[in-house]
């Protein structure tokens, strides 16, 4: 038999944020894959770009929801119709985020320190609550796996300056992906997050062009450039295949390799 591990023929993914930047780039490989891909996303113009980039990559379905992740009823009914639309889920990826930071620690606003909460921290809780709970549902019926994974960021290691909120959240996520992998192993569901450096998305678009930036900052990074949102199309392929069936509660850091400079 060919040793194919990497192909998600009968897979199915549901990736938040899934219609710009890194989120994207998981779907497109997802898609390339085979799997059928969820994609969820406040945009629906966004989502229908993003379907119709996925959609020709492989074998599966893809199709997009629109979604607030900070929103539990929205969750809570978009999962429940993905799973009847598709039939089960095996993979979800709570990819959604935002970032607002401020000018320092000591002006922030509780609003700005909010504001990231709902989302990075609430909408990733919401979203792999949902998809645990179908899982745990499956596996009891005989039907054992699935892989839950949060995107967090170097931010969450790191000092970011000004963004403490930005950086608990993805601190929090992490914590969070660690408990999940240690209580729900015993249906193997694995749970892991995968830390970001520095890439050019739009949440980074205002300091991808500033001098002071690359030279303080990119430079240091050993790789030499920032990173693609398609940087990420190889480790989202890994966790939701069977590759990964026994890796979980890691942090898996992909930010060529600027946390070791």
């Amino acid at each position: 038999m060919t040793y194919a591990p990497f192909d998600l023929t009968g897979k199915v993914c549901v990736v938040t944020g899934g219609n710009k930047g890194i989120g994207l780039g998981m779907v497109e490989a997802l898609a390339a894959s085979n799997a059928d891909v969820v994609i969820w996303g406040r945009k629906e113009a966004d989502n229908d770009a993003a379907v119709k980039k996925a959609d020709a990559l492989g074998t599966g379905k893809v199709k997009a929801w629109k979604v607030d992740v900070g929103e539990e009823a929205e969750v809570v009914k978009a999962m429940k119709e993905a799973e009847e639309e598709f039939g089960r889920i095996d993979t979800c990826i709570a990819n959604a985020g935002v970032g607002r930071g401020a000018a320092n620690f000591h002006e922030m606003t509780l609003e700005t320190w909010r504001y990231n909460q709902r989302i990075n921290s609430e909408g990733a809780f919401l979203t792999l609550r949902e998809a645990a709970k179908s899982m745990v549902t499956r596996a009891k019926a005989g039907d054992l796996g699935g892989s839950l994974i949060g995107t967090a960021s170097l931010a969450a290691l790191s000092g970011a300056a000004r963004n403490q909120s930005y950086g608990h959240t993805k601190g929090g996520l992490i914590s969070m992906m660690n408990a999940i992998a240690v209580e729900y192993g015993r249906y193997q569901i694995r749970a892991n997050a995968i830390l970001p450096g520095w890439i050019a998305t739009d949440m980074t678009e205002g300091a991808q062009n500033t001098e002071v930036f690359q030279t303080k900052v990119i430079s240091r990074v050993p790789i030499r450039r920032w990173g693609e949102p398609e940087d990420f199309g190889g480790i989202a392929v890994y966790l939701a295949s069977d590759a990964s069936k026994y890796h979980s509660g890691d942090t898996l850091l992909v930010d060529g390799g600027y946390q070791k400079f």
